[in-house]
Formats: C-alpha cells, sequence, structure tokens
C-alpha cells in the first residue's frame, strides 16, 4: 500500500560536480547523511524539547537526513505541534513525510493525527512516496520512506525506515519488502533508519545483500546508538548501494533522544 506524501520545501544549497577525473573525490560529489530517532523530540527524561534536535541536525552539517518517530499534531505528548514542518522551516530544508499512523483528530476540525519518518534535505526533493509496510496483527503499523533528489545535477534515492521492534518474523518480512524496492532501482542509494536489530541477524544479512553497511566500512569502535545515555546496541544504520562510497562514519555523543544520531559521509561515484 502506498501512501501519498507532501513535500515542503525551502531553501536548498546548490553547487557544481568537476568533470575531471576525480569527480568521484571531489566536494561536488560528496554529501553527508544522517539518521536520528528523535523520540517524538523528547530526551531520555521524557522532557519535550524540539530545538534541541534542530540544533543536533544543524550542528551534524548533514545534507541529507532521515529522522524517525515524528509526529504530526500527534498528541499532547508533542504539543500537538507538527514536528516536521517544524524542523524544515526553523533548518531551512526541504521536507518529505510519510506517515505511517494517521488517525482521527481528537476534535472535529483540527488535522490529523499523524506519526511517522522524514527525510529533510538540503537538495531539492523531485519526489518522493511512502510505502506501508507488512506487519502482523499485533504489530504497529511500520514504511518505508522514499526521496528523490536532485543532488548537483545528479539523481540520488534517499530511503528511510523503522522496523518493528518487537518481533523478528515481521521484521523479516518487512525487510523483504524493502528489498524488492530497493532492486527496483539502478539509481545510487542510500538507506538509512532504525532497523531495532543488531548487525549479526538475519535481518541485516538479508539487507545486505546489495546494500553495503557503511558502518564497518567507515566507522571506529562499536558504533553503538542506543541509548544514549549508555550505548550498548548499534540499531541504526546507513547503508549504500554500488556508486555511493562510505569515506567516514561517526556516532553523536548527545543525548537529545533516546538515540544517537548515525552521519556517514558518502562519495557518490
Amino acid at each position: 500500500m502506498v501512501a501519498a506524501l507532501t513535500a515542503v520545501t525551502a531553501s536548498a544549497a546548490t553547487g557544481t560536480a568537476s568533470a575531471s577525473a576525480s569527480r568521484a573525490s571531489s566536494p561536488g560529489r560528496n554529501v553527508t547523511v544522517m539518521t536520528f530517532n528523535i523520540h517524538h523530540g523528547a530526551d531520555p527524561d521524557d522532557v519535550l524539547h524540539l530545538e534541541r534536535v534542530a540544533e543536533t541536525v544543524r550542528q551534524s552539517g548533514a545534507d541529507v537526513v532521515g529522522l524517525q518517530e515524528v509526529d504530526r499534531h500527534f498528541a499532547s505528548r508533542s504539543d500537538f505541534v507538527d514536528q516536521a514542518s517544524w524542523l524544515a522551516k526553523r533548518l531551512g530544508l526541504h521536507l518529505a513525510y510519510g506517515a505511517n499512523l494517521d488517525l482521527d483528530p481528537e476534535k472535529p476540525g483540527d488535522p490529523r493525527r499523524r506519526y511517522g519518518t522524514a527525510i529533510l534535505s538540503r537538495f531539492p526533493i523531485m519526489n518522493s512516496r511512502n510505502t506501508l509496510l507488512p506487519r502482523s496483527e499485533t504489530g504497529e503499523q511500520r514504511g518505508l520512506l522514499e526521496a528523490e533528489l536532485l543532488v548537483r545535477g545528479e539523481k540520488l534515492r534517499f530511503l528511510n525506515t523503522h522496523l518493528e521492534d518487537t518481533s523478528q518474523d515481521d521484521r523479516l518480512t518487512q525487510v523483504a519488502a524493502v528489498n524488492a524496492i530497493v532492486n527496483g532501482s539502478r539509481l545510487p542509494t542510500v538507506l538509512v533508519g532504525d532497523l531495532n536489530t543488531a548487525p549479526g541477524s538475519e535481518e541485516i544479512a538479508a539487507m545486505t545483500k546489495r546494500l553495503t553497511d557503511t558502518w564497518p566500512v567507515a566507522g571506529k569502535s562499536n558504533g553503538f546508538t542506543y541509548d544514549s545515555v549508555n550505548p550498548h546496541e548499534r540499531i541504526d544504520y546507513v547503508f549504500a548501494s554500488q556508486g555511493v562510497q562510505a569515506r567516514r562514519a561517526k556516532v553523536l555523543d548527545v543525548t537529545v533522544s533516546d538515540h544517537r544520531p548515525l552521519r556517514v559521509e558518502l562519495s557518490i561515484r
């Protein structure tokens, strides 16, 4: 099932790619991406502070960011704020949003209550869509948000997901659905997200049949992203297809959310 998205645009960075033999390593072909589960803007003590999320994204210098657990008028936990649009406007970035939960408002006439994932980008978003992933009867609805970006005249496909946390069977089914979409395009592709599973799992083995886990290539130490106060698990990932090379990966030492952000510097060939 495919849900339509609303794209919000703001200012975007521009640049030109070098036509020399060193094009793949030139600044014009370099892109920094980040994945960040923002826990609806609340810190580990469940204190809401969306401004800190915005500042973390700003200071990271990332060109494209995949956010998970993003509210839009969802509940009192986030003051019914449209967090996706607020962050895009605050940071001056283009936005694509995927609502995995889409509920009636508490009061007639209020905006619908939505919860899902977002992509923030310095580069123009040419088109986007959100695909709802399969789930069991008791599982939470998850999705895969896709955006086609125009990066200095070249197309880049950026995908963002957040897989089920309570069932491996659900995750394996969801990974199969994600892989079918990944395999449907030859564009350079980056997939980010909170996969709720460890690097040695069946889910990651299935995900890396075509995509490369960038942390072993470009990161140092264990790469733990969860939890933010006492990191002991690596469950947040940046994957890259052929034609996209990881140069440097870093987990940011912040406790803005219950997850730490993962930032990866890439070169597009």
